[in-house]
């Protein structure tokens, strides 16, 4: 039995349904519905579709500039799809991947009265209970929460980052939806699958479930707190937990200088090569050594403070490496760097990248010219940024895909390298790395790392060893009792099995149509019943139902664009 909450949850989807295709639509997005049959699945009519086109405006914009206009009117779900999917250019095609970087959050701020509703909420008591003083204008707005200055009853300054109210239910309904539509896009666009849109909505549910959760992000930031604890280099802003929750985080004001303020930090005698040393290391160690890593470190996060000291703000977005995925970012780099495109292959192929499909041949010959573009540059002068964005764009072509958080770090390795030679027109990325890299070789020729994967190998081995007895007599047995069964899964037919089946309704339209024309003739031929102009009623109606249905199947023939 549907509960009342499940029944609201469903007419809100189809509301945001009807929204959401609407925009589509005057975004010049009408026959990507068409393809989707939607109006099948969601029973709206073909009126959905037939609103007309895009005003003429938007005609002339590209097919990437309308969809990211589209996901800006769509709202916060939407937008934060948006500028995943531009880090993901080994998801999308690189000029979708371009154009959403510049999605932006266009969101007023919320009410005073909204944000003081959340915080007694969320902590059970009323805003003036925990704070003396509490800023009405909030420091910057986003899609998702606000973010406030305050100052605690004990003294402290902090800021406190509140939860847009209702922003919860407005997603859940549009990852219902977006779910849906990746169905619908595996199962009628022949290129679909390609992409796995699917597989795509999957992470950004898992991506923005996490971003939602400022409890998590508070915890997030003790770890780094601790991970940095002992660098004086670095600062990470303390949470004050007894006045945070799920949808509200209160955590250390900082009070610094934005690291792209470049003529403020000179002026008060700040040294911008040592920020970018700084900077630089304390990156590399998040994701080198500490395998988590600030996966949105823009100018606007990262603050300067006293003694050059590097603070990073904003948590809700990290990516994490683990200790295999080092060890192949390290070999792979020194492949790059060694120019050697059959290292490159074999590393690829042992981590599992390359499928079948993948022509290594003609991959390792465009690797090959990839390496050449930067054999005559000194090791000083490349650009480690560049070298990796070329190198990715490079697999993207040959469908590889990687793991999200690598490409996260691509991202993030992009900018901070960005804001260095910014800082520092001499900064190198790759110096950087050198002693790192240099580190994570020796710790994995150490004989006690070596011994401890031979040891986890062996046990592996063992497990299976002893398992296998077990496994073979139960395989044995369900093939005697007639109970091993082979799972077959067809794919690409369901776009044959849906137009086999408009096919045969035609037909069976046709048939009745076909009848009916019969019917009447033969009630024409006949003087019984009665009459009008001297002819049967009755053929007179029958007549007008074959017209009529004649009629509706030529307009949904003349719809579908195939005759």
């Amino acid at each position: 039995m549907l509960t009342f909450s499940r029944i609201n949850r469903n007419i809100r989807s189809i509301r945001r349904y009807r929204t959401i295709l609407g925009i589509l639509i005057k975004y010049g997005f009408g026959h990507i519905v068409e393809q989707l049959n939607i109006d099948y699945y969601l029973q709206l009519g073909r009126k959905i579709v037939t609103l007309g086109s895009a005003p003429k405006e938007i005609e002339r914009l590209t097919q990437p500039e309308r969809l990211r206009l589209a996901l800006e009117e769509l709202g916060p779900t939407f937008i934060k799809l948006g500028q995943l999917l531009s880090t993901r250019p080994d998801l999308i095609p690189h000029e979708y991947a371009e154009e959403f970087r510049r999605l932006q959050d266009k969101v007023p701020s919320f009410a005073l009265k909204e944000v003081r509703d959340q915080i007694q909420l969320e902590l059970g008591y009323p805003l003036e209970q925990f704070f003396s003083e509490f800023s009405s204008v909030p420091l910057a707005a986003a899609s998702i929460a606000q973010v406030h200055r305050a100052r605690l009853r004990s003294g402290e300054e902090v800021v406190v980052k509140v939860m847009r109210p209702g922003i919860g239910k407005i997603v859940d309904t549009d990852l219902d939806i977006l779910m849906g539509l990746a169905y619908l896009i595996e199962r009628h666009i022949p290129t679909g699958e390609v992409f796995d849109p699917i597989g795509i909505v999957r992470e950004f549910r898992r991506t923005i479930s996490r971003e939602m959760d400022f409890a998590r992000e508070g915890h997030t930031i003790d770890r780094f707190i601790s991970n940095f604890s002992e660098d004086p280099t670095v600062h990470v802003p303390k949470v004050y937990w007894d006045y945070t929750g799920k949808t509200v985080l209160t955590m250390e004001f900082v009070a610094g200088i934005k690291v792209s303020e470049f003529n403020l930090l000179s002026k008060r005698g700040y040294d911008l090569r040592v920020i970018a040393r700084n900077g630089a290391n304390a990156f590399l160690k998040q994701v080198l050594i500490h395998g988590l890593f600030h996966g949105d470190p823009h100018p606007g996060n990262v603050f300067i403070l006293d003694g050059n000291k590097i603070c990073m703000l904003d948590y809700g977005m990290v990516g994490r490496v683990d200790e295999e995925i080092k060890y192949q970012l390290v070999d792979l780099l020194m492949a790059v760097l060694a120019r050697d495109a059959d290292r490159v292959i074999d590393l690829l192929l042992y981590s599992g990248e390359l499928t079948e499909e993948v022509n290594t041949r003609q991959l390792k010959r465009d690797l090959s010219e990839l390496i050449d573009d930067y054999y005559e540059i000194p090791l000083q002068e490349i650009n480690a940024g560049k070298l990796l964005i070329d190198f990715v764009e490079l697999l993207t072509r040959y469908r590889i895909k990687f793991p999200s958080d690598l490409m996260l770090l691509g991202k993030a390795l992009v900018t901070m390298e960005g804001i260095g030679r910014q800082l520092d027109p001499d900064f190198n990325m790759i110096e950087h790395l050198k002693p790192f890299m240099e580190k994570l070789v020796r710790e994995r020729a150490n004989p006690a790392n070596v011994s401890k994967e031979a040891i986890r190998t062996i046990q592996a081995y063992g497990a299976l060893a002893k398992n296998f007895p077990r496994d073979l007599k139960e395989f044995i047995n369900r093939v005697n009792r007639n109970q091993f069964k082979i799972d077959l899964e067809h794919r690409g037919l369901e776009k044959l099995i849906t137009d086999l089946d408009k096919s045969s309704n035609r037909l069976s339209f046709s048939m009745i149509i076909a009848a009916l024309i019969i019917g009447s003739s033969l009630i024409m031929q006949t003087e019984k019943g009665l009459t009008l102009f001297g002819f049967p009623i009755l053929g007179f109606l029958g007549y007008l139902g074959a017209g009529f249905l004649g009629l509706w199947l030529a307009i949904g023939i003349l719809r579908s664009g195939r005759l």
